[in-house]
Parts: structure tokens; sequence; C-alpha cells
């Protein structure tokens, strides 16, 4: 493929994040010749979404401390004298302090297979044999499979030996006896006998089925195509940025979504359900009919509080944490308001910011749902793709080519480029547990909930727990993201929080169904590079076509990825439309008879998939915001 592209584009575009594809799918729509290229095995860098066995492959490549050394590249044959060159970063060095605890009980008896792991580029990738793999593997005898492991990363090779029986994972894949051809969509077994002697239950099989919910690691594994897992966690206002750029260019026809059920908040040790709309307030039995008037009064008012100056202009320069104290509010009420529907920190925002998030709350809801927020399915990870199919995306290429202007993603500079910037991190960890942190009539719940920071200098841990109809985990499972900007390592951040929430698996308590808390069955923490308020002055000797995108940040929401999309393209295409929809194909004049405009509408359709969830949102069907 690289022989044939052309040796000139007006836009190169590095990395395939939210910001890059927003913008190169943009360009692409204002008749821009781009090319879009990114050295990665998969979409969306630190935006990307992984099944399980993904993800463990994707762990194992950040293992690997050391850069990939080429002592006579071929790029610099193609550097003219008079020109200099700028080295990018072969090895991404935006996650940091990543620990891995599996709490399930590990069948080392289990013939494991990692299904679906991510594919190395062709220039990385190497040969191991299969007998060198498995001893590699660090995994418990047997007599410690009930216990909980510990898995921190990177680390000696060799197991601990703390009580706790600390180990640590290589995530090497492991092979059976069994040869599998496996492409990225599809794994199919080389003879037929094998595949249906495979789902024939021998009498072993039968004696040994697991006990009542219990869930092991080696059905995590078994399962891991039906995990997308989320390197940021995130959710879409119903009125944000990107719902209206997602509807504006069309791209909305690329993804599905799912209302947010619930918004929780958790307050002497408790989780409860927070009530945001006029119903929900009104059937809310946790709060009296005072409090009821009293919070629609409020509500009332920060929906038009920019009407009512006098009303706040003498409270401006105060919190608004402070400011909801003077508003004749229980206590009750201020929390729900400052932790679950503002969500906004209560030491730092002001009582503007305050009232602002709270309208911005207000107006989203009722549009798509009876809360505020959508959740993709399949995961954040979809997003960027659904704006990479305006165009192709091209992973290695081997000429000289020219362009006006140059999009490169922050993690492609190298040390030097990067030596003056301070980054700030975000603090992350991903749980998958065996129930909901409030159960409900229904176990599909989606939801979101804020633990207020306890420490003065901390921030407020906000958690988004996903059910299996989201397609992001396995049936009887949910997956937990856990976010906050970082004062420690993402592990001392926020294992606090987990352990208020969740209870480590313990086969003993399999057999107690009057255990409080969910179980946790697997754990990651990592700390990830937040870059988004790094100004491009910062870079050491950047040209001046050449334009930085961020990384994500580490709000609720996608509006900064937006912002910064439409701020680089006006720069590069100054009083164009910023990513119009596409032509209607009926207007499309083809040069020849031989295709129809109807084949051409009647193929870009997507068949239904059967597994896809029927309560899914329709971004064109709209209701009005109600408070």
């Amino acid at each position: 493929m690289a022989d044939n592209l052309p040796s000139e584009f007006d836009v190169i575009v590095i990395g395939t994040g939210l910001p890059e594809s927003i913008i190169a799918a943009a360009c692409s729509r204002s008749g821009q010749r781009v090319l879009h290229v990114d050295s990665r095995s998969y979409y969306g860098g630190n935006w990307a979404s992984f099944s399980f066995s993904g993800l463990l492959s994707w762990l194992r490549e950040y293992q690997e401390d050391s850069d990939i050394v080429n002592e006579s590249p071929a790029w610099q044959e193609q550097i003219l004298e008079n020109e200099e060159a700028i080295a990018l970063s072969r090895k991404d060095k935006t996650i940091q302090h990543v620990k891995v605890f599996c709490y399930a009980s590990q069948d080392s008896h289990d013939d494991i297979e990692e299904v679906g792991a991510l594919q190395k580029n062709h220039a990385s990738v190497t040969s191991a044999n299969s007998t060198e793999a498995a001893d590699s593997a660090c995994l418990p005898a047997e007599d410690e499979s009930l216990s909980t492991v510990s898995c921190e990363m990177p680390t000696g090779q060799t197991p601990s030996s703390d009580p706790e029986h600390a180990i640590e994972e290589n995530y090497v894949d492991a092979t059976g006896d069994k040869e599998n051809h496996c492409d990225d969509k599809t794994c199919m077994s080389s003879t037929s006998e094998e595949a249906t002697s495979e789902n024939v239950p021998t009498a072993e099989d039968i004696a040994e089925q697991p006990k009542k919910n219990r869930i092991t690691y080696s059905q995590i594994i078994k399962e891991g195509r039906k995990f997308n897992i989320d390197l940021v966690s995130k959710v879409l206002y119903s009125r944000g940025l990107l719902i209206d750029l997602l509807i504006k260019s069309n791209v909305s026809r690329y993804a599905e979504f799912k209302n947010i059920t619930r918004i929780l908040a958790f307050r002497e040790g408790r989780v409860e359900q927070v009530p945001c709309s006029r119903a929900d307030v009104f059937n809310s039995k946790q709060l009296t009919m005072v409090e009821k008037r009293m919070l629609m009064k409020f509500l009332t008012f920060c929906m038009e509080f920019e009407e009512h100056l006098d009303e706040y202009k003498d409270y401006e320069e105060i919190t608004f944490s402070e400011y909801l104290k003077t508003q004749k509010l229980t206590p009750n009420l201020q929390y729900f308001v400052l932790h679950s529907i503002a969500m906004t920190s209560e030491t730092t925002s002001s009582t503007i910011d305050g009232l602002k998030a709270t309208k911005n709350f207000l107006q989203c809801l009722g549009r798509y749902g009876n809360t505020p927020f959508l959740f993709p399915l399949y995961g954040q990870g979809e997003l960027p793709q659904c704006f990479c199919r305006c165009k192709a995306i091209i992973d290695q290429f081997g000429q000289r080519i020219m362009s006006k202007h140059f999009l490169v993603e922050d993690s492609y500079f190298s040390e030097t480029t990067c030596s003056h910037v301070q980054y700030r991190q975000i603090s992350r960890a991903v749980l998958i547990t065996d129930r909901s942190v409030l159960q409900a009539d229904s176990d599909q719940q989606i939801s979101i909930l804020t633990v207020p920071a306890e420490e003065r200098g901390t921030s407020a841990v906000r958690v988004i727990e996903l059910c299996s109809s989201t397609m992001t985990c396995m049936k009887g499972t949910y997956l937990v993201h856990l976010t906050c900007t970082s004062s420690k390592t993402a592990r001392e951040d926020l294992e606090p929080v987990v352990q208020k929430l969740f209870t480590p698996y313990t086969e003993m308590e399999i057999e107690n169904e009057e255990v409080e808390k969910p179980r946790l069955l697997w754990a990651l923490y990592f700390n990830m590079r937040d870059s988004s308020d790094v100004s491009r002055n910062s870079y050491n000797d950047l040209p001046s076509n050449v334009y930085v995108c961020s990384g994500p940040d580490c709000s609720l929401g996608n509006d900064n990825a937006v912002k910064q999309a439409e701020t680089l393209f006006q720069q590069i295409c100054p009083n164009e439309d910023f990513c119009p929809p596409p032509p209607n194909p009926e207007d499309i004049i083809l040069d020849g008879d031989s295709l129809q405009p109807g084949a051409v509408d009647s193929s870009a359709v997507p068949e239904a998939n059967s597994e896809t969830p029927k309560e899914t949102t329709d971004l064109g069907n709209t209701e009005e915001p109600s408070v």
C-alpha cells in the first residue's frame, strides 16, 4: 500500500484518538487530501477499548521497558541536506504505575485460552516457543487457587513469597494442543472434529460444575470477547458538543447508545439513588415533602440563574459548596446537588461554576431519557472509530511524503521535545464485579456515582458501573470504572474507594447469601497522562505547521476533545464548515452507468446485529427537557 500512496497531502494526522479522528474526518469532508496514520495495532490510542484478552496484550506491551532501537533507520535516508528531522517516540510512555489484582478463583489446571488477543505490528512481532511461554507464566499452585492473588507490573519476574501469595502475571498466551487460526475478527479451529468435541460435556465436566454464583478467572478469559474495556471512562451529555457533532456530521449512524439509568450518591456509608427529574423528585421516598419543594424551587432557579444576577452576585467569590449553605437547603439536598447533579469539586468550584454545571445537567434531562447521559454500546473506544470510518487508516509506510499541515498526538513526541512540559495525571481503575453497588428489580442498570474526597488536596472519585447490556462485559458481571485527578499513584488514590464499595472475592463468601457489598473479581489500576491543559509553546522547537492534539482529560464528558478539534480545524481550514454532513447519495453524479445510486445507498446500510440490545437510543429522536 505504501508504494501506491501519493507523494503529497494537504494534512497528515498521526494518531487515532478522538480529537485526531474528528479533525481527520472534518478535513476529509472539506475536500482536503488527508493521510491518517497510526503506529499502533489498534484504533484510539488512550481512547481505545479492548476485549479482556486484548487488554492483557496491551498490558504486556507496557511491561517492555526498553524502547525499540534501530541504529540505521530507513527514514534517515529520506532527509535532505537542508532539512532537520523531528524524531517521534517509538514507545508510548503515557501509562504508569500499572497494578493488576486477580481475586477470582484461578483454576490452574484449566486449559485457558485468551481468544482475540491483539496482534502486534509485523515490524515488532517476536516468536516464542510455547514451552517457554508456559514456563514463564506465573500461576498459583493448586492450594493457592482460592486465595487473593496480587499481580503487579512491572516488577521482577519471580513469584513473591509474601503471605498473600502476591505474584507477577506476565500475561503470556497459553496455548493448548489444538491449533487455531485467528485473524482480527474470527477464530476457527483447524479441525471440525475438535470443534464438535468442545461442545459435548463429559462426565468430568458435569462432575466439576462450578458452584452457584462462582465466577472463575478462566471463565473471564474464555468470555473475554464479551468485554469491551475502555482506557478512559466518559459518558456523553445528551446536549453536549459531541452529540451535536455526531448528529450534524451524520456519524451517529455508525454508533448506538444506551441511557444512563441511575444517578447514585454515596452518603454515610450507603449507596442511594438521587432523584433527578420532576417525577423522580416527587416519587422519592428519601425526601420529605418540604425537601421536595426546596429542591424544585432551587433547580428552577438554576435553569434561569443568569436572569437573576442579584440573587447570586454577592456569592461569586465563594465556593459553590458554601453558596448552597446560604440557600436554605437541608444537608441532604446540599449533598445531592453538589455531588450528584452539579458533580463539582467541594473545595475548588466557584458559585458560577456550580450554577452552570447544574443548569447543564438540567438542560440535558429528558432529551433521550430520564438522566442527562448516554453511553455508547461497546464502549467509548467506538467513537474514534466512527469518525475514522469517514476515511482509511494506514499504520505503516516507508516513503517520503510532503504535507502542508501535520497534526500529532502528544504521546508521539520524544522526551527531548517534551522536556519542559509539565503534565497532570489521571488515576484510573477498572474492576470486574459480580453484582451492582445498588441492587434493583432489574440487573441491567447503568449507574454514575460520585464519592467525595475525604482528605483536603485530593479529588472526588467518579464511578461508572456498566451492565452486560452495554456490550462491555459478560453476563453475570459488571464492569466498573473509577476516575479521579491524581494526587498519588492510581492504587493509592482509588483503593480506599474500592474498599468502601466492594469486598474481595473469597470462596467462603459464596455460600453466604447476605453479603452486603458486591464481590470484586479482578482489578486494574494505572495512571494516565493528562495533556489537555498543555500549551503548544511548552514543546521544544516545533515548526509552525505542526499542531498538537492532547490525550483524554479527566472530565466526565467529551467537550474538551470536540473544542480542541474544532479550534485546530479552523486554523487549518479557516472559514470552512466544521465536519459537515456527507452529500445525499441521490445527489451524487456517477461517471458511469454501471453503478446506480440506489446500489451505493443500500450497500452502506449495515446489517442488524442479533446480539445488539433492542433498547438503544436513536440520536434523531429527541424530547424537550424537563426539570
